[in-house]
């Protein structure tokens, strides 16, 4: 019978939870069980493949076609496993399943309240996960904090699967804040208790506490906290902040989350192993050199909106034994003295990430053609690669109208257009999204010798394409599609010739990278920028 974890969270957001539930993945891999991370969010969205990303933040595709929350990003990076659609659920998604499934005739006129029929749709997707993986232990983290009122139905769902799948199967963790009074030098746990008190009248009684604080717990808290939140004081765990994700899994196992996990869910508490992932760690501490990167974008005001982003740079930086540290430019900037005579000419290459609309376009169009002009390696990504198309069209080739029909509908030259099996008429869900097999161009091109290999499996995101009506005259002009998409025909990568490294990539590599396994295209990139 698989086991299960629940993840909760304290009266603050961000606290780590989805670190801390990639963590314990790999942790307990490590030991050799077969293990799958799930998050559950309880907005109404369907999924966040159309929400702000100032919101959000960053989305992650899996491979079968599914927009998920960033936190699967943690969890395939972290713990090195492969995801299904399964693994991120909403309270949208449960809510559609039952009202479709009432509109049908499937309730048979009986009333249908969200307490049960959400629950029990919940819990379904919670042992979906299991039955499609065969899985020894699924790890379920719930967004939000404790009380907050739209989790409800997903707490109630993990205290049903106390009594459905039996009391020794599961355990729960509670993640909380425990602050640090400076002026009094004292860690205060008032809050932690009362938090518990919260989650125990909603029936979840915690098996493991996790402590996220800045300095060691002594003994009279760690007490303290046990026995007013009614746990064991060898199931009190801290959670320091690090300086990097990848040193996270080691300091936990160090505490002993993986061994309180193993004994509250009476399985063999195996001896981890995890050298390869302190080897992994000592390398991104001690660099060899240094690559400076300016990432040009139109969301750097939030971090995180380009997170996968920063962290294929740093797995492929620990692959090469480089530093790379990331210079974020506001693209809207990019015109100003100080951007264009510091940022970009201190740079060792460039790299635009993805973006939706059409706010700051002109700008990254400044960026591409900077990078041209002055040979700096350069990468552009998903939508961005189109813009490195209208750049080369407008400025090489001439055609100065040149435009891609998402961010100007009306222009008379879309070398980039919709495509005819999406109306555009409903954004969400009609994308060309998930795994999809890319022909690499026959011959020596950088591309081809990244993957060494002729044919490649990568995620992709959107609707609009490459106009292959230009195709003919686009390639006259010099500028080489290394990749298609055999199915339909399609420009999935391009490159400028004559250049160190400018390519454009309609998919996403930022998905396929892990901290183990740099991703090809970045390496050469990282290469290129180092000579």
């Amino acid at each position: 019978m698989a086991k299960y974890i629940f993840i909760t969270g304290d009266v603050v957001s961000s606290l780590g939870k989805g670190i801390a539930a990639a963590s314990l993945g790999l942790i307990l891999k490590s030991r050799g069980f077969k293990v799958i991370n799930q998050k559950f969010d309880p907005y109404l969205n369907i999924d966040p493949g159309t929400m702000n990303s100032y919101q959000h933040g960053e989305i992650f595709v899996t491979d079968n076609g599914s927009e998920t929350d960033r936190d699967l990003e943690h969890y395939k990076r972290v713990a090195d496993e492969n995801l299904p659609q399964s693994s991120n659920t909403t309270a949208g998604r449960t809510h559609l399943s039952a009202l479709n499934n009432e509109r049908e005739g499937g309730f048979h006129g009986g009333t249908v309240p969200v307490i049960r029929y959400s629950t029990d749709e919940i819990c379904h997707r919670i042992l979906l996960s299991t039955e499609e993986t065969g899985t020894d232990i699924i790890i379920t983290e719930t967004s939000r904090t404790t009380g907050y009122i739209e989790s409800l139905p997903f707490i109630e769902a993990i205290r049903h699967i106390k009594y459905d799948a039996g009391a020794e199967t599961r355990v729960y963790i509670h993640l909380t804040l425990l602050p640090y009074i400076k002026k009094s030098g004292k860690l205060k746990s008032k809050q932690t208790q009362h938090n518990i008190k919260e989650l125990q009248w909603l029936g979840i009684q915690p098996d493991i506490i996790a402590l996220r604080n800045k300095i060691p717990v002594n003994a009279a808290v760690r007490e303290k906290t046990a026995l007013s939140c009614n746990v064991s004081a060898n199931t009190i765990i801290q959670n320091f902040n690090t300086n990097s994700i990848g040193e996270f899994p080691l300091m936990i196992e160090q505490g002993g989350l993986g061994t309180a996990v193993c004994q509250v869910l009476s399985i063999p508490d195996i001896p981890s192993r995890l050298s390869k992932q302190a080897a992994m760690v000592n390398r991104m501490y001690h660099p060899a050199g240094s690559v400076q990167i300016a990432l040009v974008g139109k969301y750097t005001v939030l971090k995180n909106v380009y997170l996968s982003v920063a962290k294929i740079l740093l797995h492929d930086g620990i692959h090469s034994n480089i530093a790379v540290p990331i210079d974020q430019i506001n693209a809207k900037l990019i015109n100003s003295p100080e951007v264009t005579g510091t940022h970009l000419k201190n740079a060792n290459r460039i790299i635009i990430p993805g973006g939706f609309g059409d706010r700051g376009i002109k700008d990254m169009i400044v960026a591409v053609r900077y990078t041209r002009k002055h040979i700096v390696p350069h990468f552009s990504i998903c939508p961005e690669m189109q813009i490195l198309i209208i750049e080369y069209v407008r400025n090489v080739l001439g055609l100065t109208r040149a435009h891609s029909k998402k961010m100007n509908k009306a222009t008379p030259v879309p070398f980039i257009d919709l495509m005819p099996d999406k109306d555009g008429k409903i954004p969400g869900g009609t994308r060309h999204l998930g795994k999809y097999q890319y022909t690499l161009k026959q011959g020596s091109t950088a591309v081809r010798r990244a993957y060494r290999a002729d044919k490649v499996w990568k995620s992709r995101v959107y609707r609009y394409e490459f106009n292959n009506k230009y195709r003919n005259s686009f390639e006259k002009a010099g500028l080489i599609i290394t990749g298609t998409n055999p199915k339909r025909n399609l420009a999935e990568i391009c490159r400028i010739p004559g250049h160190s490294w400018m390519t454009g990539a309609q998919f996403h590599p930022k998905f396929k990278s892990r901290p183990n396994r740099a991703h090809p295209l970045f390496r050469k990139f990282i290469a290129a920028a180092a000579e």
